[in-house]
């Protein structure tokens, strides 16, 4: 009986570690795919074909892949190493490898955790002696690809537009680069071009502010709201330019890559602060999106101070009352670099007469919300659908056209 119970222990322990064993590997292979899937979606949605997409798309996709736990949910990857940026290539639209942002189309990010460790079945080895046909670790890998493709539905900005007169699509009247005034006063949108509109069809200014936190399930055909707008909706929108109060800082209230705002003040043209130049009587710091985004610049520039000299307000000459901290510019830890990600590119419906969603366009967010509030302004960067759009919102993918949503591939 003894004998017999030894040999079959043995059996037991070999299916008790392809149970215990190939079940572990197989929770850590999931628990990898899911971190490069969130890697892949988050490189994709940079991919806007500008000179600094893959730049941003690396940065993304190792933050967002990076953010999930891996071997049995441990934070730290069980130390075995995280995404790198070596982990995350991009391929053109005949699915070739390239390192041109303009040509990039789909991004992959493919990662091998090692050193797994094997429980039962090294045991399995030691009592047979092939300890080499069982060794005590095993590796997994996963890959992931991604592209932008149309969205169904969409998560823009509670803000409309409205066509121009006598325009049409897919502009509606306006012109690439041209700031249009987002209307603060609440009657005072009359015969304006773009304004507050809540997203779920309500009139109330609580709704303005939880819906610039994102709000998804926007459509074609659905009826938005005309808000009045209260001075609690520049704490969330000036979080996208890492702008803080209360103790919110970029872990939480995340900003976009850069938070170098624009005003008539250091932007005199007042047209194409994307990718322009600043126009006469400009300071010499000015330098256009693109260029501040590389740098990862905060409101201040390269400094942190909200008031003052050198300070986001003197730079901007807008009145940040009750706002205390900037996100650190730089390549500094806990800053827009850290936590950046594309948060002033926005997606704002178009409306027409009756309040009726009927199209989408790209926008850029210029400048924070001054206490008091001051009128605003936004910068026109085309329709949201057009394939070199530098907007990639997020919602359900599956549309025939509109704005573009990172979608997996593969």
């Amino acid at each position: 009986m003894i004998v017999t119970a030894a040999l079959l222990l043995l059996f037991l322990i070999g299916f008790m570690g392809i149970a215990l064993d190939f079940g572990h590997l197989f929770v850590v292979k999931t628990e990898l795919q899911t971190a490069v899937d969130s890697c892949a979606l988050s490189a994709a949605r940079e991919l806007d074909g500008q000179s600094t997409a893959l730049m941003r798309a690396v940065s993304a996709g190792q933050t967002a892949g990076n953010a999930n736990n891996v071997n049995m949910q441990s934070s730290t990857w069980s130390g075995q190493g995280k995404i790198v940026p070596a982990d995350i290539t991009f391929r053109d639209a005949s699915y070739a490898v390239t390192t041109s942002p303009a040509l990039a189309r789909y991004a992959q990010c493919t990662h091998a955790q090692a050193n797994i460790s094997i429980w039962l079945m090294k045991a399995m080895g030691a009592f047979s002696g092939d300890t080499a046909g069982n060794p005590a670790t095993r590796s997994v890998a996963a890959s992931a690809v991604a592209t932008r493709a149309s969205a169904q539905t969409t998560c823009p900005v509670p803000v409309a537009a409205k066509p121009k007169v006598g325009s049409t699509a897919p502009n509606y009247g306006f012109v690439t680069g041209e700031w249009v005034t987002l209307i603060m006063a609440q009657n005072a949108a009359t015969g304006g071009q773009i304004g507050w509109a809540n997203l779920d069809g309500s009139n109330n200014a609580s709704e303005t502010e939880s819906e610039l936190n994102n709000h998804c399930g926007t459509k074609v055909g659905d009826t938005l709201g005309t808000p009045g707008v209260q001075s609690t909706v520049a704490d969330v929108w000036n979080q996208r330019f890492g702008i803080y109060k209360n103790g919110v800082d970029p872990s939480s209230g995340r900003p976009d890559y850069t938070g170098y705002a624009y005003t008539p003040l250091n932007w005199p043209a007042q047209f194409n602060a994307y990718n322009g130049a600043p126009g006469a009587g400009a300071p010499a710091s000015a330098q256009n999106f693109v260029t501040k985004r590389a740098a990862f610049a905060s409101c201040a520039d390269t400094g942190t101070k909200v008031k003052g000299a050198n300070s986001c307000e003197s730079i901007t000459g807008l009145s940040l009352n009750s706002f205390q901290t900037l996100a650190n510019p730089g390549n500094v830890a806990g800053g827009h670099m850290q936590y950046g990600l594309d948060r002033r590119f926005v997606t704002v419906p178009v409306i027409d007469g009756g309040n009726h969603v009927i199209d989408y366009l790209c926008m850029l967010m210029l400048q924070p919300l001054s206490i008091p509030m001051t009128d605003t302004q936004l910068e026109f960067r085309g329709n949201a659908g057009a394939v070199g759009s530098p907007c990639t919102t997020t919602g359900l993918a599956g549309g025939s056209s509109g704005p573009l949503v990172p979608v997996l591939v593969r």
